[in-house]
């Protein structure tokens, strides 16, 4: 069995095995792309959490706490949360039940008010 390129083609350098190795090969390639997707996830929940740091004025563990509470209280998966963070960064738009969430969170942490959000009073 042969290993093809990138483009589809046959790599004329690698023959895959037909002794089970070849089994073993797609099992290291499909966690080779496991790790790749973990390195990228991870990349994205740093961000967000370098975001809250900055704008919620605290330090970069209580930064991990405060995205792990919105995710846990907001039942959306901590992925997710970090991505509408740095979206939120880009465009501003945040969605109403996550907003609220991450305002409460840091307002415990103490006196904070998020860019966008008119004050109370």
């Amino acid at each position: 069995m042969r290993r093809h390129q990138e483009n589809g083609t046959p790599d004329p350098e690698v023959t895959m095995p037909t002794d089970g190795g070849a089994d073993r090969i797609l099992q290291l390639e499909e966690e080779v792309q496991q790790l790749k997707d973990a390195v990228v996830s991870h990349a994205v929940v740093d961000q967000a959490i370098g975001m809250v740091v900055a704008l919620g004025r605290v330090s970069p563990d209580q930064g991990w706490t405060v995205l792990k509470e919105v995710s846990q209280r907001t039942n959306i998966k901590l992925r997710t949360v970090a991505d509408l963070i740095l979206v939120w960064g880009r465009t501003g738009l945040l969605p109403v039940e996550v907003r609220t969430v991450l305002e409460e969170v840091l307002d415990r942490l103490g006196p904070t008010q998020i860019p966008g959000v008119p004050p109370e009073g």
